[in-house]
């Protein structure tokens, strides 16, 4: 992967073993930041972020996708294991709620030249993005792989 981290992605000789050492600290912090910009006034699934608590979401998120991509193993140091659909559970969501996410995420990978962020590189994030939303979703109705059942027990 070609390091881009602060330098022209065309000009740059070196490699990065992991998207986080190619991207830096500073894009994952942009990023989530600006989804996070756009949640706290969004309709949908603004309501299901503790109001309270914007800049702790923004953390953990932060701090999931960092380790994810091959940093610092923050999240798991400070909130235990990810377990996204478990913690995600309280919380209903459908296909709407997924596709706002990915919508609010698009916009702020917008952000991003193909100077800061590779075409192979923002594939990567995004097929990562969308499988992740699509898990989280948990609502039968809407779920592409849950079926609800008629009937009864007895």
């Amino acid at each position: 992967m070609t390091t881009n981290s602060g330098a022209n992605a065309e000009n740059s000789e070196n490699t990065a073993g992991t998207m986080y050492e190619a991207l830096g600290e500073d894009f994952f912090r942009r990023l989530v930041g600006g989804f996070y910009k756009q949640v706290r006034d969004d309709d949908l699934i603004g309501p299901m972020y503790p109001e309270d608590d914007f800049e702790g979401a923004e953390d953990r998120l932060r701090w999931f996708l960092v380790q994810y991509w091959g940093g610092p193993q923050t999240f798991s140091e400070r909130r235990g294991a990810p377990m996204l659909r478990r913690r995600h559970f309280p919380f209903p969501i459908g296909m709407k709620e997924a596709e706002r996410w990915l919508d609010l995420m698009s916009t702020s990978l917008d952000q991003f030249t193909e100077d800061e962020l590779l075409p192979a590189q923002r594939d990567a994030l995004w097929n990562h993005m969308q499988r992740v939303a699509y898990m989280m979703i948990n609502q039968p109705d809407d779920h592409p792989g849950i079926r609800p059942q008629g009937g009864s027990l007895m």
